[in-house]
C-alpha cells in the first residue's frame, strides 16, 4: 500500500529535510511542497491526499486553523518548533505531534500511524472473491491486550460495543460486562490506527463504535445495547457511507 502526502512548512530548510524523509520511506508517495497554507488548501481540496505533514506557525493562515479546512479523508502531522499547542492538535484529531528537530525514527513513526489508518478506513478490498474476503477476515486478530491498573487485559473484538474517550483515558464498553467498562490511561488516535478489525467507527471525537452492534441510527444519535451515543458533524459521512453500503 502507498500513502500519498505533502508538506506544508515556510522554511525551506525544514521542507527539504521532510523530503528526504519521504524519499526514504518506501510507502510515501509525495505529491507536493507548499510554503504557504493558501496555497496548499487550494490544490489539496481539488486533489485530496492522505496525509499532510504541517507546520503550525505560517505566515497567512496557522496550521490549527488549515487542518479544519482539509477533506475529511486528510489526516495531519504536525512538524513545530512549539509544545504549547499540542492539546489543539488534539482538538482536531492530528495522527501526531513532532517538535523540530525531528528525526527520522519519529517521523517513520507517525507515518506509519497514517498507513494503519488508512489500512483500517480501506477495510477487506471489495474486489476479493467470497473465499479470499473470509481468508483474510479470519486473519484479522479476534482479540487484543490493553494496559489497565498495571495488568494487560484481554478484549474480544466481539465483545466490544464501543470506545470512549474521556480526558486522558479510554473507556472499552463490552457486552459481557455493560456497567463496568474497561478503563485505560491512552489516545483515541491511538486505539484507532490500531484496532485490529474492520467494523469499527470513528462516530464522534469521543466515540468509536463496533457497527455490528448498531441497532438503529436517529436524530443525529447512534444505538447500541440501548445506549444512544452522538454523532459529530466530523464523522457524519463515513456513517452514512457505511449505511450506504449496507442498506437495500
Amino acid at each position: 500500500m502507498q500513502i500519498t502526502c505533502t508538506i506544508i512548512d515556510d522554511e525551506p530548510l525544514a521542507c527539504e529535510l521532510l523530503k528526504g524523509y519521504v524519499e526514504r520511506t518506501n510507502f510515501l508517495v509525495l505529491k507536493g511542497i507548499y510554503n504557504t497554507a493558501s496555497q496548499a488548501i487550494r490544490n489539496i481540496t481539488e486533489r485530496p491526499v492522505d496525509l499532510v505533514f504541517m507546520d503550525i506557525q505560517m505566515p497567512d493562515v496557522n496550521g490549527i486553523d488549515l487542518t479544519r479546512m482539509l477533506p475529511l479523508q486528510t489526516k495531519v502531522v504536525f512538524t513545530t518548533a512549539f509544545k504549547e499547542y499540542a492539546v489543539d492538535a488534539f482538538r482536531v484529531d492530528a495522527l501526531d505531534y513532532l517538535t523540530k528537530p525531528i528525526n527520522y525514527n519519529e517521523f517513520l513513526q507517525a507515518a506509519n500511524k497514517c498507513l494503519a489508518y488508512v489500512e483500517q478506513r480501506d477495510g477487506i478490498p471489495a474486489a476479493l472473491p467470497a473465499s479470499a474476503q473470509e481468508t483474510a477476515k479470519q486473519e484479522q486478530p479476534q482479540f487484543f491486550f490493553i494496559k489497565t491498573d498495571y495488568k494487560s487485559m484481554r478484549i474480544n473484538v466481539d465483545d466490544l460495543l464501543y470506545i470512549e474517550g474521556q480526558k486522558d483515558y479510554v473507556h472499552f464498553h463490552l457486552r459481557s460486562q455493560p456497567n463496568n467498562p474497561i478503563q485505560s490511561l491512552i489516545s483515541m488516535k491511538s486505539i484507532q490506527s490500531n484496532l485490529p478489525a474492520p467494523h469499527f467507527l470513528r462516530i464522534h471525537r469521543s466515540y468509536i463504535v463496533n457497527s455490528t452492534y448498531i441497532d438503529s441510527i436517529e436524530r443525529g444519535e447512534v444505538v447500541i445495547a440501548g445506549e444512544r451515543i452522538p454523532i459529530s458533524e466530523g464523522y457524519k459521512s463515513d456513517l452514512q457511507d457505511f449505511v450506504r453500503q449496507n442498506s437495500l
